[in-house]
């Protein structure tokens, strides 16, 4: 079993290679991926969520890169194999880094103990950037962490899918008079990321409030950049649909007293 994969294992247990992807997705259960991966020995090589957790196009198994796939869940436990690219790129910001001057006299210290996705979109939230870059006063933070979804319907690569208690998680969520915004976070120089960690909140939350919804990817670079990107959905039932609105990036200066 050296220098094989468990998706090489699980591609062959159940066929998968012989299916016609150009006719339907793949759908295969958490059990039946934890059967075929049974005879590996480390926890990476055998844990379904491990396994599943294909956040960028790099991350994918070879299998998946290779015959140009990548993988959804459906419901609590079932998942698809599809055919096409499930993901978008993140493209480098280009413009001018903006100043934003908060209104704080004083640093947050406690912003900077720590290098965690939240810590830093709290810090840039408690200055009022991310209600700066959208240009909405009236945002409070109202929505974190994981919930399920409500069934919904939608397109991916051209076919029909419904998804439903599937487990979503929101870095941050906004509540404002006019809007909901849903900020997907990353500490890290991501290059491309799963569309669906942007889609599927967005469709979970258009079910429990008629308010416009408006999506972001939030990064915090190394040299203490702040980056932010609005995405949107040309058709809410089509996955593929996303298209970037909206960039800047800024360094935030706090105003000196005195």
């Amino acid at each position: 079993m050296v220098g094989r994969e468990p998706w090489d294992a699980i591609f062959d247990e159940y066929g998968i290679g012989g299916h016609d992807f150009y006719s339907e997705p793949f759908f295969i259960t958490a059990g039946q991926i934890k059967n075929a991966c049974q005879d590996f020995k480390k926890t990476a090589e055998k844990e379904v969520r491990i396994l599943c957790k294909q956040d960028t196009r790099e991350l994918r198994p070879r299998v998946f890169r290779e015959n140009g796939l990548f993988l959804l869940p459906v419901k609590n436990g079932e998942y698809a194999i599809i055919k096409g690219d499930g993901y978008v790129d993140i493209p480098p910001i280009e413009s001018p880094v903006l100043d934003y001057k908060s209104n704080f006299t004083f640093e947050l210290e406690t912003t900077r103990v720590g290098d965690s996705e939240m810590q830093h979109l709290d810090g840039a939230f408690a200055f009022s950037l991310i209600r700066n870059f959208v240009e909405d006063d009236s945002l409070v933070l109202t929505i974190r962490g994981r919930k399920y979804t409500p069934e919904f319907s939608f397109r991916a690569s051209g076919f029909k899918l419904t998804a439903r208690s599937v487990q979503t998680e929101v870095d941050g969520g906004y509540e404002g008079k006019e809007r909901v915004v849903l900020v997907e976070a990353k500490n890290s120089n991501t290059r491309n990321t799963i569309i669906r960690q942007i889609y599927y909140p967005f469709r979970q939350w258009q079910e429990h409030t008629r308010k416009p919804i408006t999506t972001l990817f939030f990064q915090k670079t190394a040299d203490d950049e702040y980056h932010i990107w609005n995405f949107g959905f040309e058709d809410k039932n089509d996955y593929n649909s996303i298209r970037l609105l909206k960039s800047a990036r800024y360094r935030i200066r706090v105003l000196q007293q005195g």
